[in-house]
């Protein structure tokens, strides 16, 4: 850790995971009125709550992060360096948390909101570092396209995963939590570094609303966007060196979104419609409660984070693939205990 980032750790990095909770616990208070009257979740066949729950808690996390983070880089007197574009990515968060919008109002439609959600994650590839290369076997231009598609998969699955309470809690705070102390070990530049605290922060805030059993949603809107900011952060570290660590971090999201997808394309069954086939939601079908679920996959992605933050720490081929087996192993674990549901 250079001088400027052990002085940012220390002087810093609290006060923006506190200010970001506080403005996004501030903001739900604030949208509650606005939220009751035009965005309540109400239960069908697919829903895992019973009674009608307000949803767009994202609306809050997303405000916080963005307001959070330009605030501390302004304080910090850090610009837009490093080739990160952040105007160009905050721009796709808007674009993509107003398709999550809605989908929360109007859920119909996939084809357009596909269409726009394309739009934003290429403006997220098209603003990463144009020297930042993740598979520099291929040509420059293959990578950025398989780029956009695992892009768009990958915010996708964060919204398909955003099924019960504290399931993108215990998902999200752990990534980012580990994102900012692989950021802080050089491997992140300061501006990606405050926006993970940032996201990190107000996923905290917002929390308390989601307990089980929740209160507020995040929505799509929440979602999405939450999606896009961790796929570019997983990018800039895999395109830093930490290719290993950046599959590590989602590994859970990735195996349970990509298998049930698979299962159900075999089945003839219509991958893009909403469903209750994820394991997570099989286990709270077969006996688990909501708070068991949602604790295994937070223990078992601070397992993973550890995993991580080893292949940055002592970087080896040999080591990093012994933790991505070991990370295959822990996942491969929690998901047949998960389709085993209580026995």
């Amino acid at each position: 850790m250079n001088g400027e980032l052990a002085i940012f750790w220390a002087s810093r990095a609290p006060a923006i995971l506190v200010a970001a909770a506080l403005v996004c616990a501030v903001l739900i208070v604030a949208l509650r009125p606005l939220l009751k009257h035009y965005a309540m979740a109400r239960p069908n066949a697919r829903s895992s709550h019973k009674l009608p729950t307000l949803q767009g808690g994202g609306i809050a996390v997303i405000a916080a992060t963005v307001i959070v983070a330009y605030a501390a880089l302004y304080l910090q007197h850090v610009g837009a360096g490093h080739g990160l574009r952040l105007p160009v990515i905050s721009a796709a968060v808007i674009l993509i948390a107003c398709v999550g919008a809605l989908a929360d109002i109007h859920p119909d439609n996939v084809a357009p909101r596909l269409l726009a959600q394309t739009l934003a994650v290429a403006a997220m590839i098209f603003a990463l570092p144009a020297e930042l290369r993740v598979m520099p076997i291929l040509p420059w231009w293959i990578e950025r396209a398989l780029l956009v598609i695992g892009g768009l998969w990958f915010v996708n699955l964060v919204n398909f995963m955003d099924g019960i309470d504290w399931m993108t809690v215990a998902e999200i705070v752990p990534i980012t939590a580990a994102l900012a102390v692989i950021g802080l070990l050089g491997v992140l530049p300061l501006q990606a570094i405050v926006v993970t605290l940032a996201l990190c922060g107000a996923m905290i805030g917002f929390a308390w609303f989601n307990r089980p059993v929740a209160k507020l949603f995040l929505g799509d809107v929440g979602s999405l966007p939450i999606g896009l900011l961790t796929g570019w952060l997983l990018l800039l570290v895999a395109g830093s060196g930490g290719r290993a660590a950046a599959i590590l971090l989602p590994l859970y999201y990735l195996a349970d979104s990509t298998i049930t997808l698979i299962r159900r394309g075999l089945n003839g069954e219509p991958v893009w419609q909403a469903h209750r086939t994820h394991f997570y939601q099989r286990a709270t079908d077969c006996g688990l409660s909501v708070i068991e679920v949602v604790t295994r996959v937070f223990l078992i992605n601070l397992l993973l984070a550890a995993l991580a933050l080893a292949t940055v720490l002592k970087p080896s081929r040999e080591l990093d693939i012994a933790a991505l087996v070991a990370g295959a192993v822990l996942v491969a674990w929690l998901l047949i205990g998960f389709a085993r549901g209580r026995q």
